[in-house]
């Protein structure tokens, strides 16, 4: 996920189009001691404070490309490729988030063994090198082993970050398909415009769809490639070829992007119809100055720079979620969060997509964002938002490395302030469910390392579940609320069988507790609690 460009700033490395117009309204909404104000008003600043929500996606991105997160470097052994996976699979549980987006196809290669293009160079150094294990089938296993969602990420059209076409390997479709690529600005990509090259690439993302358990697909915010100055995209030949019935290029080129993120959102779910289809689009989409629909910002605009009409996306419910890269801080002249996070919080709840922001961890540790409560209080705004009816869903960090450095203290802030107790994650009702069932729960008894619980799941095969919430209240009481987040204390993957058993080490020795569990699904339906069970009793 390289953090994306607006002017003045540095870039790093089902409800139709009618609905359209109440997303793009004026607005002025108070919640609470937060007033986010729209139109000409200036938002006074966000009062800290806490919030505990019982569903929420907490995700961080997990970058492959020139090895920015994982793997660190190229030359690793298999043993030490897992044991750094398996170390970022642990820092998302230490700060309690229950997702990871991990790049498995960052320029038209896999980090599986794809029968349509080669290894990644990312894993060994060396493009088509077998890195000795399958990287994919392992962070499936690894991830869910936490309980955590793993969604795949990909980039769709870019081949090569340099334009070196020798150095692919002989079998690479941009090598065997030489008329499907073109260079810009540094970079090879496939042509976005020729139905070749897209029927490729669905069947590129959809190999791994098919074979692996995976929770989503994921992509970023790279379509057509991000403008370079004195460049021009070279498609007048394809466009000439394959444009009939649009006069101007910026409309056609749109029209394949849509015509992609459409077909490919229909065919996941042929596929799996269960597994998520997401994308995290630059932040903003257009200026209200351009477009009486847009936002109130002044910045670079996804639907003239990478023809990625993302707005359009949400509102035809052609996604399961969708998830903003508002890398910006509150009060930012140019693109204010608290803007921008009201603006797609009303676009996707025109369509009942879910909206998850992307957050910008690196400009904690790059020092652009100088206060180390500001993503803190990112989150504060989001829960008043969703309280006022405007849901924000989530938010996912960008990147793992930025996490794991917490710089100022900020991720530590996060979790302390909104993720002291973990979360579930919401729930898409559009997607198949389970009726997974009621467990019972057999045993929850005091021993040496906390509280040991023994619970059955009673279903028949069809309706496993796919893992188990546990919720604890202190006393002997009758039942636990399974609705106050508060009392949940661990979500955990199912062991197999009928019989599960867990040791909950964080309770207190000596001290009372009284315990349930539900099920859930695999989208995290969740069942009616097990009666209650108290230690001791």
């Amino acid at each position: 996920m390289t953090p994306p460009h607006i002017p003045t700033m540095n870039r790093r490395g089902f409800l139709t189009l009618a609905t359209a117009g109440a997303a793009g309204a004026l607005f002025s909404v108070s919640i609470g001691p937060l007033s986010v104000a729209h139109a000409d008003d200036s938002p006074s600043p966000v009062t800290p404070g806490s919030s505990v929500r019982k569903r929420e996606l907490r995700a961080m991105w997990i970058a492959s490309v020139v090895n920015i997160n994982w793997p660190s470097r190229t030359g690793l052994s298999a043993d030490e490729l897992k044991a750094e996976l398996i170390g970022w699979l642990d820092l998302a549980v230490s700060y309690r988030l229950n997702a990871v987006f991990i790049q498995v196809r960052p320029t038209a290669d896999a980090f599986w063994p794809s029968p349509l293009e080669p290894w990644s160079k990312y894993l060994t150094g060396t493009q088509g090198g077998d890195p000795g294990f399958d990287p994919l089938a392992f962070m499936v296993d690894e991830a869910h082993a936490r309980n955590l969602e793993l969604h795949a990420w990909y980039n769709p059209y870019r081949v090569s970050m340099d334009t070196n076409r020798d150095a692919l390997v002989p079998e690479h479709p941009a090598r065997v398909h030489p008329e499907w690529v073109w260079p810009f600005g540094g970079k090879l990509y496939f042509d976005p415009g020729l139905p070749e090259v897209q029927e490729h690439i669905y069947a590129a993302i959809l190999d791994s769809v098919a074979k692996y358990d995976i929770d989503g697909v994921h992509f970023d915010d790279y379509f057509y490639p991000y403008p370079v100055a004195g460049q021009t995209i070279p498609d007048a030949a394809t466009f000439a070829a394959h444009g009939a019935g649009f006069t101007d290029i910026g409309e056609w080129r749109r029209h394949n992007v849509d015509t992609f993120v459409r077909t490919i959102s229909e065919r996941i779910k042929q596929t799996k119809p269960w597994v998520k289809f997401g994308i995290s689009p630059f932040g903003i989409w257009r200026n209200r100055t351009t477009d009486p629909l847009g936002s109130d910002t002044n910045g670079s605009q996804s639907y003239d720079g990478q023809f990625a009409d993302s707005r359009k996306w949400v509102l035809e419910g052609w996604l399961d979620y969708i998830n903003p890269q508002i890398y910006w801080q509150i009060g930012l002249a140019v693109a204010d969060y608290a803007k921008l996070a009201p603006w797609w919080a009303a676009v996707a709840k025109a369509s009942n997509t879910q909206l998850y922001i992307g957050e910008a961890v690196y400009k904690v540790t790059s020092g652009a964002f100088t206060d180390p409560a500001e993503l803190s209080n990112h989150l504060s705004l989001d829960a008043q938002l969703a309280a006022s009816g405007l849901p924000v869903h989530g938010n996912v960090y960008y990147s793992s490395g930025d996490v794991r450095t917490n710089a100022l203290g900020a991720m530590s802030r996060v979790r302390d302030d909104h993720y002291a107790h973990p979360a579930l994650i919401p729930t898409m009702p559009h997607l198949p469910a389970v009726a997974v069932r009621q467990p019972v729960l057999s045993r929850a008894a005091a021993v040496a390392a906390g509280t040991e619980l023994q619970w059955q799941d009673t279903g028949p095969a069809r309706t496993k579940a796919t893992s188990f919430a546990i919720y604890r209240a202190p006393g002997s009481v009758r039942s636990v609320d399974t609705e106050d987040a508060r009392n949940l204390v661990a979500t955990v993957r199912t062991q197999g069988g009928t019989v599960q058993r867990w040791i909950d080490t964080t309770a207190d020795p000596g001290t009372t507790y009284t315990y349930v569990v539900t099920a859930l699904d695999r989208l995290w339906n969740e069942s009616s609690a097990s009666t209650a069970r108290t230690t001791g009793n």
